[in-house]
């Protein structure tokens, strides 16, 4: 059967959503705006269909400035091993500039990933626990999202301020402050996600997530679970493990030479879809 790659048009949507959900990756985001849209308006979003117009497979990425951020890649199983994946990827990923994406477990993925130029950095740890207990650092302030977006180009490499102003938007989510590091929070369904979020300093990032995490105890009751993906170099890792928290998944954090030079694994905090 033929297939063609080709940018996304919102008719596609419902199609491209059916296969995320078959990897669960919609999971905690609102029925009527998830990051796939964040993916189709500020970033680029491929679809794989056959002629025929059924879908095979996905791919987005989202801008940080100059780096390209690669956030999706999934092809349905009946029709991995076929090119897919590769079609989507000489598409996403074609020209110049700096590139990162969080490699799966797979170890194919990584070596996939390595042949076209980016180095395994460092693991990303999906980190879950219970909010209601823990560490608490210093106080933070709600802030509106262009108030912090400045220090988040530092930080993760690359200004996006109309993607963070969308995530804003989308109901649970706060963003935090201190002088010196931004947090931002969402709680839906009773469940908290924290991300992206840095600071001038590893500990700067580290004592504002842990400020946000008290803030929202004091104002929701009824959390379940939190998540933060951290990178393995990050100060928050034996903070929370030692805490009670858990490692529920991992993946690779793999960058090309310019994107390690634009982004400190230490200090950020990406947010697990958006980056």
């Amino acid at each position: 059967m033929s297939m063609r790659v080709r940018a996304a048009a919102t008719d596609d949507m419902p199609a491209i959503r059916q296969v995320a959900r078959h990897y669960g990756l919609l999971e905690g985001w609102p029925a009527d705006g998830d990051f796939l849209d964040a993916e189709h308006r500020y970033g680029t979003l491929l679809l794989a269909a056959a002629d025929s117009g059924g879908a095979q497979g996905f791919g987005g990425t989202l801008r940080r400035g100059d780096i390209t951020h690669l956030g999706d890649l999934f092809v349905l199983p009946e029709h991995q091993s076929s090119g897919v994946g590769r079609a989507l990827l000489g598409q996403l990923l074609d020209g110049d500039g700096p590139r990162v994406t969080f490699a799966s477990s797979d170890p194919r993925a990584v070596g996939l990933y390595a042949r076209l130029g980016l180095r395994p950095w460092c693991p990303l740890l999906y980190l879950t626990g219970g909010p209601v207990e823990g560490p608490s650092g210093p106080p933070v302030r709600t802030v509106p999202s262009d108030e912090v977006a400045p220090l988040d180009a530092v930080i993760s490499g690359g200004s996006r301020p109309e993607t963070l102003a969308w995530y804003a938007a989308i109901p649970g989510v706060t963003a935090y402050a201190t002088k010196r590091a931004y947090v931002f929070a969402r709680v839906a369904e009773g469940r908290l996600t924290i991300g992206p979020a840095g600071g001038v300093t590893p500990e700067d990032c580290a004592e504002a997530v842990l400020g946000s995490l008290a803030a929202v105890r004091a104002e929701f009751t009824a959390i379940g679970t939190a998540q933060i993906a951290v990178p393995g170099t990050h100060p928050l890792v034996p903070v929370l493990l030692g805490a009670g928290w858990r490692i529920a998944d991992m993946d690779t954090f793999m960058a090309d030479e310019a994107a390690l030079a634009a982004i400190r694994p230490d200090r950020y905090l990406p947010h697990p879809d958006l980056g």
